[in-house]
């Protein structure tokens, strides 16, 4: 059985959702992945890292942290922020639904990593932050 496992912090900064994008595949690369399912990744996790700029600590400054764990041929991606939280973790689940109109946010991003993962687990508490855990399977080509 493969393990391996990986954690990075960076600056609720806008410009860091490229390099955490970067960091993870490059981390998730070890499992000889498609570009398709490395695209999915990338995707997914642009979304999560770009909730927790946004939504989390609402364009200002804070940690986003990611850990990335492998097992067998099992991604596992978590993105934690220590922001607002989430209110309403079901309404905020729902295609479409944006707590932030005014910035014309499409409200797809849950949606978007739950469509590219596996599974998609999100936790929140008011004042404490947001975690989202996002796995993968790659398959044996």
């Amino acid at each position: 059985m493969f393990e391996n496992e990986m954690k990075v912090e960076f600056p609720s900064k806008s410009q860091n959702e490229s390099f955490a994008r970067i960091v993870v595949a490059a981390f998730a690369s070890q499992l000889d992945p498609t570009l398709e399912e490395l695209s999915d990744v990338k995707t997914a996790v642009s979304e999560a890292v770009t909730n927790a700029i946004i939504h989390g600590y609402e364009n200002g400054s804070g940690i986003v942290t990611i850990k990335c764990k492998i097992s067998d041929r099992t991604l596992t991606v978590e993105v934690l922020d220590n922001g607002k939280g989430i209110e309403n973790i079901d309404l905020a689940r729902q295609p479409l639904y944006t707590s932030k109109p005014e910035l014309e946010r499409s409200g797809m991003g849950f949606t978007v990593m739950e469509t590219f993962m596996d599974s998609l687990i999100v936790e929140s508490e008011i004042g404490k932050g947001t975690r989202i855990l996002m796995t993968k399977e790659f398959k044996l080509i």
